[in-house]
């Protein structure tokens, strides 16, 4: 069913397409007639995590939702953010990519204030701010404030990447593959240290992984998109990450449900395989 423009609806796809180069030998379409709705949650927020094949189309999503070309605009159908079409970039919107993008000659400090320095905010309140949200991303805001991007480790600098974000306190988080690159370890820590943030703001977060256990871990509901041109085959409802990572993902029933994901999206593969010859 097409998904409804309203208030009380977060995020809504109305039937999107996007191909890129259209009309042309290098024509692509990454999703195709998609459509979906994330209601408002008030005093919790909603966490989507998103799975399927590479190339299906899920970093579009998020592209599609931030306004960022050139995935945006769609085709055609509608991308609605808070019933309105979205326009392009705006603060209500935060994204956080997987290669820890930061400003090579701007101190954490700045990196951090970066935003509020865009919004005109005052340098005093800017940078108290900045060191609140040091702290809250579990970096030490003595030791690591002037320190520059070359001198954090990877884990270090998608923490920088995520206060930078989040200190606009968007309404809506987009995260694509942000710990994909970190070692399992780590990894585990940034999962717990985002529910934490996450429920801090009361914020809708679109969470695109490769990982099933991740997104069995930190999800409300998990999308399985098909193949490219990425459709919405299922949308599965999961517990939510009431205890840490470590604890939960040990347990039987968690294992159960990541292994009934893991084979719809392994028979995804099978389906959409070439032949040989």
């Amino acid at each position: 069913m097409p998904a409804q423009a309203s208030p009380d609806i977060v995020v809504a796809f109305d039937r999107v397409t996007k191909t890129f180069h259209p009309g042309t030998a290098h024509a692509s379409t990454a999703i195709r007639d998609l459509s979906f709705s994330v209601a408002n949650r008030p005093d919790h927020g909603e966490f989507v995590a998103i799975l399927g094949p590479s190339g299906c189309g899920k970093s579009t999503i998020l592209r599609l939702i931030a306004g960022l070309r050139p995935h945006f605009p769609a085709t055609s159908g509608r991308v609605i953010v808070a019933g309105r079409p979205v326009e392009g970039p705006g603060p209500d919107r935060g994204m956080v990519f997987q290669d820890y993008t930061s400003f090579d000659n701007r101190t954490v400090l700045d990196n951090v204030a970066f935003g509020l320095e865009c919004a005109g905010v005052p340098v005093r309140e800017r940078r108290e701010r900045a060191r609140e949200w040091i702290g809250k991303v579990g970096l030490d805001v003595v030791r690591d404030s002037s320190k520059y991007p070359h001198q954090l480790s990877g884990g270090m600098r998608q923490r920088v990447a995520i206060a930078r974000s989040l200190i606009l306190r968007p309404r809506i988080i987009l995260m694509d593959e942000p710990f994909g690159a970190l070692d399992p370890a780590i990894r585990l820590n940034m999962q717990d240290l985002l529910v934490s943030l996450w429920r801090d703001l009361e914020a809708t977060v679109f969470f695109v992984t490769h990982s099933v256990e991740e997104a069995v871990y930190l999800g409300d509901r998990v999308y399985v998109l098909s193949a490219a041109p990425g459709r919405l085959l299922h949308e599965i409802e999961v517990p939510p990450p009431e205890r840490p990572a470590r604890e939960m993902q040990r347990e039987p029933a968690f294992g159960k449900l990541v292994f009934e994901i893991r084979d719809i999206i392994e028979k995804l593969g099978v389906m959409h395989r070439p032949q040989d010859g």
